[in-house]
């Protein structure tokens, strides 16, 4: 396991590059993800006994890689979730891809699968 890449960290929010391949918090696979990956950095960054706190306010699918943010603090996450439910928080996206782009369409559809 690569060790994190820590982007950014305060008393309320801490910003990681995301793993490609590696989930953004724990599934039915019980593979490891990277809330918890988070969670066992801090608890072992500040010698926190018991429980870590860790908000997760938005989550990248498993084979995407990227910059992720999560709230060290309930408050923070209370008011990181308000944003990214009114779309005030601005995501920008870098699509990396193989093969020939059609120039005059310039519109990625996400597929559900």
């Amino acid at each position: 396991m690569k060790a994190l890449k820590i982007i950014y960290e305060d008393n309320h929010i801490i910003v990681v590059e995301k793993i490609p391949n590696i989930a953004s918090q724990a599934d039915k696979t019980g593979d490891i993800d990277m809330l918890s990956l988070i969670k066992q950095y801090l608890k072992e960054k500040y010698n926190k006994p018991g429980k870590v706190y860790l908000g997760l306010v938005h989550r990248l699918d498993r084979p995407v890689g990227g910059v992720m943010v999560f709230a060290k603090t309930s408050k923070a996450a209370s008011r990181l979730s308000e944003q990214v439910r009114e779309k005030s928080l601005k995501k920008t996206y870098l699509a990396v891809v193989d093969g020939k782009i059609d120039n005059k369409k310039r519109k990625i559809r996400r597929l559900l699968i």
